[in-house]
C-alpha cells in the first residue's frame, strides 16, 4: 500500500516534498530527480527553490529526467516541456542545464528517442525520487488508460480529455499535439521513490482508483501499488473519495519523524 499523506493545501504539500528532496540532495549531491510538469508540482518547485536559496543547498551536481515531451512542437516553443522544465525548474532551482534531460520529441528522431532515453536513465544509475501528477483519466506521465504496466519510454497518442485539459496552455485546442513521448509505467516503477501529488475534487476519483482500486492498465495510476516506496500527498478535496482516510491520518500522525516520507 502506498503511504497517503493528507495535507491542508498545495503549499503544505510543497513544503513537505521539498524537505524530502533537500534531505536527498544532502545525502546524495548528484541525486537524480524525476520531473513532472503541469500545474500540480508547481508548489513543490516553489518551495524547493526557496529552501535551496535559504539553506544554501548546493544543487550543481543534481541531475534530472523529465517525464515526457510533446512530439512535433518546434524547438523553443514555450509549451514544449523542455521550455517548461527550463522555466519552472532548472532556472528557479539553479540546476545545471546540461544535467537535466527531456525526451526528444523531434519527429525525425522520435523512432529511437524512447530507447535513447531509457539508456540515459540507466546510465545515470536510475531516478532517486520521481515526482508524479495524475490526470483525470488516471494517467501518470502520458500513460493513458490501457498502457501496459511494463511499458518503457515510447510514443503515445493522447486522449481527447487529456488534450482538452492541456488546451489552456495553447492558443487553440487544435494546437495541442496529438502525440507525445513519455516514460512508461515500467520506467516510472524503477525509480527508488515515487511521490504522487494531487489536488482538488476533480482528481478525487483518479486518486481513489490509484490508491484503493484494483491494479489495472485501465487505471494507470494504480501501478503505484506495485512500488515498495510510494508516497501520495493530497489535499482534502482530492482525498474525498478514499475509504481509508482514518487509517491514513492515524498512520501519518504516529509515524517516526526520522522516517520522513
Amino acid at each position: 500500500m502506498a503511504e497517503v499523506v493528507i495535507v491542508s493545501d498545495q503549499d503544505a504539500a510543497g513544503a513537505l516534498v521539498a524537505d524530502a528532496i533537500v534531505q536527498l540532495i544532502r545525502r546524495t549531491p548528484d541525486a537524480v530527480l524525476g520531473l513532472a510538469t503541469g500545474s500540480t508540482p508547481l508548489a513543490t518547485y516553489r518551495a524547493l527553490a526557496a529552501r535551496i536559496e535559504a539553506d544554501g543547498v548546493d544543487v550543481r551536481g543534481v541531475r534530472g529526467f523529465a517525464l515526457d515531451e510533446y512530439v512535433g512542437l518546434p524547438a523553443g516553443h514555450p509549451e514544449s516541456y523542455r521550455s517548461v522544465i527550463t522555466r519552472e525548474v532548472v532556472e528557479p532551482l539553479g540546476l545545471t542545464p546540461e544535467l537535466v534531460r527531456v525526451p526528444n520529441g523531434d519527429p525525425a528522431e522520435v523512432q529511437h528517442a524512447g530507447a535513447d532515453y531509457e539508456a540515459a536513465i540507466t546510465a545515470s544509475g536510475g531516478v532517486d525520487l520521481q515526482i508524479l501528477g495524475i490526470g483525470r483519466t488516471g494517467h501518470i506521465g502520458f500513460n493513458e488508460p490501457g498502457s501496459s504496466l511494463a511499458s518503457l519510454t515510447r510514443v503515445k497518442t493522447l486522449t481527447e480529455p487529456t488534450r482538452a485539459d492541456n488546451a489552456r496552455f495553447f492558443d487553440s485546442p487544435d494546437d495541442v499535439p496529438m502525440h507525445c513521448i513519455t516514460q512508461g509505467i515500467g520506467t516510472i516503477l524503477r525509480a527508488k521513490h515515487l511521490v504522487l501529488l494531487a489536488f482538488g475534487e476533480a482528481k478525487a476519483d483518479a486518486v481513489a482508483a490509484a490508491v484503493e482500486g484494483p491494479v489495472s492498465a485501465s487505471q494507470p495510476g494504480s501501478a503505484i501499488q506495485l512500488h515498495p516506496h510510494a508516497t501520495v500527498v493530497i489535499d482534502e478535496a482530492a482525498a474525498s473519495k478514499l475509504q481509508q482516510t482514518a487509517y491514513y491520518r492515524h498512520a501519518w500522525a504516529n509515524k517516526p519523524a526520522w522516517q520522513g516520507i
